[in-house]
């Protein structure tokens, strides 16, 4: 008996191993090609972020050690930004992508819910819901600011008609209402994503279980609750932690949206302000990786709490 465990035991782990070692194979490619466009560009960054790089000679950099991280934080460059510019992109960052991925999760899931269910032409409405996700950010971004101009725009229009407004209001140039204004943008723009990934974690929830309990009388919250929503958890931890990625990186939205206002700055535009707008490659290496480390510092504490990996691994 001991000698038929330990060599099943045997058996287990060299099967296991030549198992690891095939999907390492199978891996190795993607590795590599991940290497070439990520993990060489990262380290470049990394070394300019503690030089004094410039646009005119990025070879002539002398290191700086940690000058370029104090520079960012007090936003002493050129004298242009005042020294709350970097805190307030890391503000507008983290709220932006906090109401922005709340609110797609919760139309996300009230669309993949109906989209669950059977009707007619389902299918036609499925694709027709996932237009707005289909449609290129910069496309739908300069859409967006035509239909909030506040003379021409059509969103004014409507509201004027209606007797919401009494004139045209410029959504995305008053400070009041700029940053609110984008977030409703890539609501309309990325909720579709979220629907779609959570719609595929619904169809896996067994018919069977769900029939049990309306049974035993349980109601559609209470089914939802407790039997289909810890079903698809590790599949909405998943999609929160892909829209939370993609959102603290936004870049073009904002970029296209508002092109010019200092108070709706992100960290990726402040970033890029300083690389190209001003050719400070050593701030502005530093402020992407301090970017860089934000997502992943607020990826990881997102995985740990929600134990996605936990969850997948038992």
């Amino acid at each position: 008996m001991n000698i038929n465990h330990l060599s099943q035991t045997f058996f287990a782990k060299t099967l296991a191993a030549r198992r690891l070692r095939t999907a390492l194979y199978l891996l190795l490619p993607a590795l590599l090609l991940l290497l070439l466009v990520a993990a060489l560009p990262l380290g470049q960054t990394i070394l300019f972020s503690f030089s004094n790089a410039t646009a005119d000679d990025p070879q002539a950099a002398q290191w700086v050690a940690f000058d370029n991280y104090f520079s960012v934080f007090q936003g002493e460059f050129l004298g242009i930004l005042t020294d709350t510019r970097w805190w307030l992109s890391v503000k507008n960052t983290i709220i932006f992508a906090f109401f922005s991925v709340s609110l797609e999760l919760f139309f996300g899931m009230a669309i993949a819910l109906s989209l669950n269910r059977e009707f007619p032409y389902r299918g036609i409405v499925r694709a027709l819901v996932l237009i707005p996700w289909a449609i290129p950010t910069i496309v739908s971004a300069q859409m967006w600011v035509w239909m909030l101009h506040d003379q021409y725009g059509i969103i004014n229009w409507i509201l004027t008609q209606l007797g919401l407004i009494d004139t045209g209001v410029a959504w995305l140039s008053q400070p009041s209402t700029a940053l609110a204004t984008i977030i409703v943008i890539d609501v309309w723009k990325s909720t579709p994503f979220m629907a779609l990934m959570l719609l595929a974690a619904l169809q896996t929830v067994p018919n069977e279980l769900k029939e049990a309990a309306r049974i035993d009388g349980a109601t559609s919250w209470q089914t939802f609750r407790y039997i289909v929503l810890p079903i698809i958890f590790p599949a909405v931890a998943v999609a929160v932690v892909f829209r939370m990625l993609d959102a603290l990186r936004v870049f073009d939205l904002i970029y296209i949206a508002n092109p010019s206002d200092e108070n709706v700055i992100s960290m990726s535009v402040y970033a890029r302000r300083l690389l190209f707008e001003y050719g400070k490659f050593g701030e502005g290496s530093a402020a992407s990786v301090l970017l860089f480390l934000v997502v992943c510092g607020l990826a990881i504490i997102w995985i740990k709490v929600s134990g996605v990996i936990e969850r997948q691994e038992h």
